[in-house]
């Protein structure tokens, strides 16, 4: 099968068009490094034509800062839907987030606009899958979370429940085929992630001192990020993670 990766260079697309490769698919990586402008829609017609199936996993933030973060989200997702419709694209894979719905991110723009993008998808005629994700274990170094100097990282206080970005790719590529359902999915253990960020500095010879600080919304402390009811629980555990990228 020809499959079309959105974002193929950023840490979910490099897994996907990994994990599509081994499973047998032709894989085409898209990205604006390619000639693909999700703002515009500048190439990107021609770069899905002739694909079976598109996995959407870009994070098209806008290069103006005070550019609307939601419509920017919504207006790439509906530029790409419609790209797929005209070139016959038999479906589309999108990476979206677990609890975006929860009403104490109404005021956090980048979970609304995550909620925007499902919306678009919903209102499309094309085929369509959804595949929510909790945090990725890689999230341990996220600068939305993380800020690092030279003698010490400081982290936000969320309690997470992290799935290795390596799981979720082989759900979205299962999706192309053999699973298209929406799901939802996350890791098996619940963790505070400066306790993640500290194992992992440990494990890879890191010798700054981590230090937690408040998180930036008291609800990120407090589990809202854990994961959703009936959400399927996918190994490795942190610890199994950590001991994978160890010296």
């Amino acid at each position: 099968m020809k499959v079309a990766i959105i974002g193929a260079t950023g840490t979910a697309g490099r897994a996907i068009a990994a994990t599509a490769q081994r499973a047998g698919h032709e894989v085409r990586g898209l990205s604006r490094s390619t000639g693909v402008d999700l703002h515009t829609g500048a190439g990107l017609g021609e770069a899905v034509r002739g694909a079976d199936t598109v996995i959407d996993a870009s994070n098209a933030f806008p290069a103006d800062p005070g550019a609307d973060l939601v419509a920017t989200f919504a207006d790439s997702t509906r530029r790409l839907a419609e790209a797929c419709e005209e070139t016959d694209v038999q479906r589309l894979v999108h990476l979206s987030i677990c609890n975006i719905e929860q009403p104490v991110f109404d005021g956090f723009d980048y979970y609304v606009a995550k909620r925007a993008q499902e919306e678009v998808l919903q209102s499309t005629p094309l085929p369509y899958t959804i595949i929510r994700s909790a945090q990725w274990m890689e999230f341990a170094l996220n600068p939305s979370a993380v800020t690092m100097t030279e003698t010490e990282v400081r982290v936000e206080d969320w309690l997470i429940q992290p799935i290795a970005v390596t799981e979720v790719a082989e759900v979205l590529v299962r999706a192309v085929t053999t699973d298209p359902r929406d799901r939802q999915v996350a890791g098996p253990v619940t963790i505070r992630l400066p306790e993640l960020t500290r194992e992992l500095l440990a494990a890879t010879g890191d010798p700054r001192r981590v230090v937690t600080v408040d998180a930036s919304m008291t609800a990120l402390s407090q589990g809202v990020l854990l994961a959703p009811s009936g959400a399927e629980l996918l190994g490795p555990t942190p610890e199994e993670w950590v001991r994978g990228h160890s010296n």
